[in-house]
């Protein structure tokens, strides 16, 4: 993110509609994480803030888990070959080299995304910052055999990494 690190006392003194808006993004367009995690300030750390957030996810309806998962873009999908990706979605996607694909490379994603999305009925969501394009795609191979309760697991779990290095980037300690 390019926004200025804040301190926990800015965090802390922030509106919940400010807080939302501020802090909202690090769950990808899913400011209601934010919003309802507010109420538990003042926070003190960032593991503390990502953990507060990470609780609300796990104790959010179903719907609303899918929601969130629904809300992250395919990797090297539509969005990101137009330039509409977030800001946070074209730099992580950016580190992990997909903006830099042969045009076979982009057809194997495209090709293991739309396998993805047709026996999950959601986009193959990892945290690019913490992976390269192979690690990605071997990704793709080996998720594809979870069932539908373990691959959502596994979602919200690569979602809260992306969260926590998005925090990392927001705030200082």
């Amino acid at each position: 993110m390019s926004a200025p690190h804040l301190t926990f006392a800015q965090i802390n003194a922030l509106t919940q509609d400010a807080f939302a808006m501020v802090v909202g993004p690090v769950f990808e367009d899913s400011p209601w994480i934010a919003a309802r995690t507010w109420n538990k300030r003042p926070l003190t750390s960032i593991s503390q803030l990502h953990a507060a957030m990470c609780d609300t996810v796990r104790q959010s309806s179903e719907d609303e888990k899918l929601a969130l998962i629904q809300a992250h873009p395919d990797l090297v999908g539509r969005a990101a070959l137009a330039g509409t990706l977030t800001r946070e979605s074209t730099g992580e996607q950016a580190n992990a080299g997909l903006n830099k694909l042969s045009p076979e490379e982009v057809a194997l994603f495209q090709k293991h995304n739309a396998a993805y999305r047709e026996k999950f009925g959601f986009p193959f969501v990892i945290c690019a910052r913490l992976n390269k394009k192979e690690a990605i795609l071997a990704g793709f191979e080996k998720r594809l055999q979870n069932s539908s309760d373990q691959e959502i697991k596994t979602a919200l779990e690569e979602i809260f990494k992306i969260a926590e290095l998005r925090l990392r980037d927001l705030i200082s300690e």
